[in-house]
């Protein structure tokens, strides 16, 4: 009779067997390839319910609050301080108070901003050094520590990450046992972050230990996220085959002849405190994994803004005579929306909610009802014409080439739902940093919604089908947002548990190894 391959394989007993001898080895060697990179992600994972949450480091006021203009203080309109300083051609306006001054912000061509006094017209020096160290001493509520330096954040490192959102910003260094730094947006007058000693020692372990900075710095990111992947698919094998031998067929592999001595003991608890956390470090792992493919493809939303250049001859309509309720408005720009130049005017918050902004013809000085949400379609029709542009020459303007051409997935005949969002939610959440946004949900394949902040003319984010998939598995298979209904110490609580149970299995799962040679 001809011998098959799997009796040549298995002559011991079969293919089973051969599976069943050899599924113990097979466990222990993949568990110690992964034990060292567990152990990172666990220690790091483990320090982020204390520092995000009972630990967080705390500064005095997180926003500065928007006051209604002060019409009075106001002398001169802002044709009349443009032309006063020779100002041909700007890309925009604010009006801000701080020292009890009134300024206009002017936004020139070349990307500065300069301070104008609204009485006297004359420029600030140094104008927005001095209105971000303004800002950081009103949030930190601290104005008599030595401002250590002072300086400009235009891309993200190691201390000010992307997901901060926010560039350009300044770095307001603090002379203080704290070591706090402030980074603030002149341009909009928001906090990006604040870090504190404590916090900046969190940041730099977990961006070693928990994303791998190192592996970008000696290779690139590609090579980061490929070598996480692997590692984290080799965890979820371990798991797996942990369950398989510790749960299922823990009769058929040989027991520790005495489970009162040491090994017999650590064998006991390992399998015990595995079999009880090996859905979780399945969860983990797989959420993580998942994530981090995401990775691959660069945010590029950064490049998504509507930076249009106005001339002042276009601007007929003064500022100052706009008829306008004065005592509720908190600022005004500009706007260009299908070549008609707009004053964009900001009102007060008014109990939960942020009224909509209106839109006031810079000529004619009627308003445009409805203009909200009309420009937020304009900008997001621009947006999705300028993508593949972007991708491959980010030096090109963002949206004046084509950008009426209508595109094929984003216009308005398939849009099904708009709306102007003053608080963060579940799928436009925290993270995005940017309110308010107009949402603008499209009827396409996959269900794309443009998020739009139309104060700045700039893109928040854009979300897809893909991207809720993985944001809703990272939100409950890794941070436990299923848990929200018991409140942020409970959910926190059992996320730390979890992590501390992975982490003792692996380190039992290692000296179990060292132990039995």
């Amino acid at each position: 009779m001809e011998t098959t391959l799997e009796q040549k394989l298995a002559p011991k007993g079969g293919f089973k067997k051969v599976v069943q001898r050899n599924m113990y080895q097979w466990h222990r060697i993949i568990g110690l390839i992964t034990v060292i990179p567990v152990i990172f992600w666990t220690l790091s994972g483990l320090m982020h319910p204390f520092m995000s949450h009972w630990f967080k480091p705390k500064i005095a006021k997180e926003f500065i609050l928007a006051r209604p203009i002060r019409k009075e203080a106001i002398k001169l309109s802002l044709q009349e301080v443009l032309q006063q300083n020779g100002i041909t051609q700007l890309k925009n306006f604010r009006l801000v108070s701080f020292k009890h001054q009134t300024y206009y912000q002017i936004k020139r061509v070349t990307d500065k901003l300069i301070y104008l006094n609204a009485t006297t017209g004359r420029e600030l020096p140094n104008g927005d050094l001095v209105y971000a160290e303004w800002m950081a001493r009103e949030l930190s509520q601290d104005s008599t520590s030595t401002i250590k330096a002072i300086t400009v954040q235009s891309e993200f490192d190691n201390q000010y990450k992307f997901v901060n959102r926010l560039l350009p910003v300044y770095k307001v260094q603090f002379e203080r046992a704290d070591g706090l730094d402030v980074f603030v947006e002149t341009e909009s007058t928001r906090m990006a972050t604040f870090n504190t000693n404590a916090r900046k020692t969190f940041i730099w372990i977990f961006d070693v230990f928990h994303n791998w900075s190192f592996l970008e710095a000696i290779a690139n990111n590609w090579v980061r996220i490929t070598v996480m992947i692997l590692l984290l698919s080799i965890i979820i094998i371990s798991t797996l085959s942990g369950l398989v031998i510790y749960g299922f067929m823990w009769g058929k592999f040989k027991k520790p002849r005495n489970t009162q001595d040491q090994v017999g003991i650590l064998r006991k608890y390992h399998r015990q405190i595995g079999l009880w956390v090996s859905f979780v470090t399945f969860t983990f792992a797989f959420s993580g994994a998942y994530h981090a493919t995401k990775k691959y493809t660069p945010d590029e939303r950064l490049k998504f803004v509507y930076d249009p250049i106005f001339k002042t001859e276009q601007i007929q309509q003064a500022s100052l005579g706009l008829n306008l309720p004065w005592e509720k408005v908190v600022n005004l720009s500009l706007a260009k929306l299908k070549d008609q130049v707009y004053y964009q005017v900001f009102f007060k918050k008014e109990d939960d909610n942020t009224p909509q902004p209106i839109f006031v013809n810079a000529t004619t000085g009627t308003e445009l009802k409805g203009a909200t949400i009309e420009y937020a379609k304009y900008l997001a029709n621009k947006f999705s014409n300028m993508a593949k542009p972007l991708e491959s020459d980010a030096s090109i303007d963002c949206c004046e080439p084509t950008a009426d051409v209508p595109n094929v997935a984003i216009n308005e005949a398939n849009l099904l739902k708009t709306d102007y969002l003053t608080k963060f939610d579940r799928e436009y959440g925290f993270v995005n940093k940017r309110l308010p946004v107009v949402k603008l949900a499209y009827n396409t394949p996959d269900n794309t919604t443009y998020y739009i902040e139309t104060a700045t003319g700039r893109l928040a984010t854009k979300v897809e089908n893909s991207d809720r998939r993985e944001g809703l598995s990272f939100a409950v298979l890794h941070k436990y947002f299923l848990m929200e209904w018991a409140g942020k110490d409970i959910r926190d609580m059992v996320t730390l548990i979890s992590a501390l149970g992975v982490l003792v299995v692996s380190v039992f799962g290692l000296v179990l190894f060292l132990k039995i040679k």
